[in-house]
């Protein structure tokens, strides 16, 4: 299995603070069956700055130390952007970094808001040929009270990436019940762990995949597992046409 989404680069944002971190982290995705993460650090706040040559560089080091210590786990560069405006610069100035330099981008949105300007941005990522990959749509409190704006930017193009611990119910129930709508309207495409530490942050993959195949089947977390594998092979993802959810069935009064 491959984790899409990890925050397994020590000292380098708030995911593992140390390499212990990382190496306790990289035992218990071996556990959950994962052989592969993307290390996606991310690119900036006010606290820290990751440029793409620097997470290449930590990604070596790190695949190093993992085989120095025959840990079967390979790493591989990601990169968590926050939107911003001026992200087709970045990519020009060769700070930004694709997941495993593929065609698709990692993008997480504030917290409480989707800026105005998403659509045109998306759309000339497109344009250029970046896809779009919305980090943890379901944390997005504008999408939490009307989960149809995901549904406007997957109907132009976009795909998104839930993360494991929400369907697990660790963010509560309100994010559980609307990750599970976001998959019977076909409006989730990966499923990732977001992992930053062992305690409070950690991988929930299993548990993520075993309530999918129990609710919604086999094919649908076998699909998940599969567009993993194509990301990281730059190839076309598995997609079933997105369906608008219904508000009163999301709170939960049908």
């Amino acid at each position: 299995m491959i984790d899409i989404h990890c925050h397994i680069l020590n000292n380098v944002d708030d995911g593992a603070r140390g390499i212990e971190d990382s190496l306790a982290i990289a035992q218990e995705a071996i556990k959950q069956g994962i052989n592969t993460i993307i290390a996606t650090p991310h690119h900036r706040n006010n606290q820290f700055l990751n440029t793409k040559n620097d997470i290449l560089e930590k990604v070596s080091y790190l695949n190093s130390i993992f085989q120095e210590r025959k840990i079967p786990l390979s790493v591989i560069a990601g990169q968590e952007i926050r939107i911003y405006g001026e992200m087709l610069e970045g990519f020009n100035r060769d700070e930004l970094l694709p997941l495993n330099s593929s065609r698709y981008v990692l993008v997480e949105f504030p917290t409480s808001s989707i800026p105005k300007y998403t659509n045109k941005l998306f759309y000339n990522l497109q344009l250029e040929g970046y896809i779009p990959v919305i980090a943890h749509p379901e944390r997005n409190h504008k999408i939490l009270d009307d989960p149809n704006v995901l549904y406007d930017l997957v109907a132009n193009g976009a795909l998104s990436q839930l993360t494991a611990a929400s369907l697990c119910g660790r963010f509560g129930k309100r994010i559980k019940n609307l990750s599970e709508n976001l998959i019977e309207a076909n409006l989730v495409h990966f499923v990732a762990s977001d992992a930053h530490n062992t305690t409070n942050r950690n991988i929930t993959m299993d548990e993520a995949f075993n309530k999918i195949e129990d609710s919604f089947g086999r094919s649908v977390a076998y699909n998940y597992i599969e567009n993993a594998e194509l990301l990281i092979d730059d190839q076309m993802i598995i997609k079933d046409m997105p369906t608008k959810i219904k508000k009163k069935k999301f709170l939960g009064i049908f």
